[in-house]
């Protein structure tokens, strides 16, 4: 297949585009199960039938008026796409530089293979999109405070963005959240609760809290936004991909909010004429130890029962369940792709090949995105001449790492010839 000449790494500085052209197509807010549609004049949650909310946007009008070309001109950051996002005045927009994520070519399968490296962002995540659009919504309905369920990343996002907007953060986590989200939470001025639990009963606590605390709840797809600002994900692979996507995605999926939005943004740069009909195939990875979304996806149900005893290192993708799981199960039957879990094994052994052979330190939840790949080429279910995109949705460094090297006794002087014993066997 061709080689569309890639946009790999942002070419300027990333800046806010903020000025007088600042403008949306945002018409109204739509239910995801009914089609009902409702009017975007306040802060809303969930449907009146309980579903999430997409928004939707007057694109028969943005078609007459947008110039794909024009996007050149601008700051390659993910307010260059503002046209498409939600955020109707300049002066709401919440930002700390979240800039265009590089995609990063591995010589396993030189030209084909990529990793879109979303640590790049502020807070080390993918969740940085979806709160940054969030907490600009949330400032310009005049919300004081927020409360989130999170497993680590989503919580430090909300904690900054906060802040940065002046609101009142409060997150719920699991025991289990690694020690450093919870201190970078903490730094950010969050009020931070640890919950004998899963991220649901988190979220129940925030569900049951909201009326006396006066919070408004930035669960997953319990709000509208979050899905818009990750959205941009699928608007910069189109941009990157020179308007051409890739053939396969596979994206780490807890409550699957990614893979949602970007389906969500093809549909719209489709709409846009910007691409043509062509679709990756969009692919779930999760881990044996929670993997809900491939159990239904096997059993060909459209909802998922709850994964009781979830347990893995991947903690991002530790999601019992999820409250759009027919949303999810609808883009991996529409794109043609599929769910699949892979150990927790897996997912070390193939963040340590990652590393060591491509020097990418991937998250957890991204290694399991390189697994599964590799398990699909191995079946056949993906050519080596078909271009894949890996998402490493946080930093690496955001997790435990590998042992601390050897320490060279202090008795021994710093003479190589007195050191050489410790260097047997290299």
């Amino acid at each position: 297949m061709g080689q569309p000449v890639l946009r790999l790494d942002p070419v300027e500085p990333a800046v806010a585009v903020i000025g007088d052209d600042w403008h949306s197509y945002f018409s109204h807010l739509q239910c995801s199960a009914t089609g009902d549609v409702l009017p975007a004049d306040r802060p809303r949650g969930l449907s009146a039938s309980g579903k999430p909310l997409l928004a939707r946007y007057d694109l028969t009008r943005a078609r007459a008026e947008l110039d794909r070309d024009g996007l050149a001109r601008r700051p390659t950051d993910m307010w260059r796409y503002h046209e498409l996002l939600p955020v109707r005045d300049p002066a709401h927009c919440v930002s700390l530089g979240e800039q265009m994520t590089p995609l990063v070519p591995l010589r396993e399968v030189a030209g084909y293979l990529f990793v879109k490296d979303e640590g790049r962002l502020p807070t080390g995540s993918f969740k940085a999109r979806g709160q940054a659009v969030a907490m600009s919504m949330a400032k310009a309905f005049g919300i004081e405070r927020v409360a989130i369920p999170t497993n680590g990343n989503a919580g430090s996002a909300v904690a900054a963005y906060a802040a940065r907007a002046g609101i009142e953060a409060w997150c719920f986590c699991p025991v289990e959240t690694p020690d450093v989200h919870v201190g970078e939470m903490l730094a950010y001025g969050a009020r931070v609760h640890r919950v004998a639990g899963m991220i649901d009963d988190c979220a129940a606590i925030v569900r049951a809290g909201v009326e006396a605390m006066g919070w408004f709840p930035l669960s997953t797809m319990q709000e509208p936004y979050r899905v818009e600002g990750k959205k941009t994900m699928g608007f910069e692979i189109a941009e990157q991909f020179g308007w051409e996507l890739p053939e396969v995605i596979i994206y780490a999926t807890g409550g699957g909010t990614a893979l949602v939005a970007m389906w969500k943004a093809f549909d719209e740069l489709e709409a846009l004429g910007w691409i043509g009909p062509a679709r990756p195939r969009m692919v779930a990875a999760q881990s044996s130890g929670c993997a809900p979304i491939v159990r239904a996806w096997q059993a060909g149900t459209r909802h998922a029962e709850r994964w009781e005893g979830a347990e893995t290192i991947a903690a991002g993708i530790r999601v019992p369940a999820a409250l759009g799981d027919y949303l999810i199960i609808d883009v991996l039957r529409d794109s043609s792709g599929w769910a699949e879990a892979v150990s927790d094994t897996e997912i070390l052994a193939a963040q340590a090949h990652v590393a060591r052979a491509e020097g990418v330190q991937m998250c957890p939840e991204g290694a399991a995105t390189y697994a599964v790949y590799r398990a699909a080429r191995a079946r056949g279910d993906i050519r080596a001449d078909e271009r894949t995109v890996l998402f490493s949705c946080a930093t690496g460094l955001k997790y435990p790492m590998c042992s601390a090297a050897p320490v060279i006794p202090r008795e021994i002087p710093a003479d190589w010839e007195m050191i050489r014993p410790q260097t047997a066997g290299a």
